[in-house]
């Protein structure tokens, strides 16, 4: 009866699977697993934030609440990274590349690939800024300046990392931006925000009348039950904004809290075109509001 042999090359083959090949196995399924781990257990984290926000009183999130959302996600993406980055140099070490001989070709490498790679550091950067300095945070609505683009992009803050930044546009859309890249961010929800609203007023209108109707609408704006939850103090009329030839501009302004200044201004506009047309004082075709600011 004939022996099969399978050779010395299976033989060896056999004995690295069953040393290092059986270690590479057992260093990547555990670097996927605690992978997993730390995306779950951040997952459950900013759940528990989530599920404390929702079951409160408070109609809009704290600063608090905000900083500790984004934090928790950029922790959980800083330790994945450091976990793929282990398990990579131990595989690599038991495919037999040795780490230390590789200092000077990285040296070279890095050198090369200078120019690319600090794309990437300054991304990074940025965004430890963004985090150490609360500039915004999750559920922020946000208006961000980015370098070369001839628009902003605005939207709600859905995700926050050391690299980039994820909003949510009032359409729907996902917009996705390096941290390096944005030359300014102007947060419209931090803290408080403020409604404007710009009526405009027939040049022939008696504007003592006008402003008296207005103060009106905020006491009764401000008296409101739902509106009352969303204004920080009455609305207040600031006067004569602009003149033009035939209209005659009159700002109004309301504090309100953060990312509800949106809200408040359509309501008041309703408010203001429907006690105006009860006076007899038609307004302009564009009662507009102004997109607001916040500090």
């Amino acid at each position: 009866m004939l022996a099969i042999g399978w050779g010395p090359e299976t033989s060896n083959f056999e004995q690295w699977l069953k040393s290092s090949g059986l270690e590479i196995v057992l260093y990547v399924l555990g670097g996927l697993l605690i992978g997993r781990f730390l995306s779950w257990a951040g997952n459950r984290v900013t759940d528990r934030i989530d599920q404390n926000y929702n079951m409160g009183d408070a109609l809009v999130r704290s600063e608090a609440t905000k900083h500790r959302h984004a934090l928790a996600q950029v922790i959980t993406w800083v330790l994945v990274t450091i976990v793929y980055t282990l398990v990579s140099i131990e595989v690599l070490q038991r495919l037999g590349f040795a780490i230390g001989s590789l200092v000077a070709p990285a040296t070279v490498l890095g050198a090369a690939l200078g120019f690319g790679a600090q794309r990437v550091v300054q991304d990074i950067l940025a965004g430890f800024f963004i985090i150490a300095e609360k500039q915004y945070g999750f559920g922020d609505v946000v208006q961000i300046a980015i370098t070369g683009s001839g628009e902003d992009a605005s939207g709600t803050v859905e995700d926050v990392t050391l690299r980039v930044t994820r909003l949510r546009s009032s359409d729907g859309e996902v917009i996705t931006v390096p941290n390096g890249q944005i030359v300014k961010a102007v947060n419209l929800s931090k803290d408080w925000a403020r409604a404007v609203v710009d009526v405009p007023i027939p040049a022939g209108a008696d504007l003592n009348h006008v402003n008296d109707v207005l103060r009106s609408v905020g006491r009764d704006a401000f008296a409101d039950l739902d509106l009352e939850p969303l204004l920080l103090d009455e609305p207040s009329v600031m006067g004569v904004e602009s003149i033009q030839v035939d209209t005659v501009n009159i700002r109004m302004v309301a504090r309100t809290l953060p990312g509800k200044q949106f809200e408040v201004g359509r309501a008041l506009r309703i408010r203001v075109a429907a006690a105006l047309r009860r006076e007899g004082i038609f307004i302009g075709p564009d009662l507009t509001m102004d997109q607001g600011d916040a500090t």
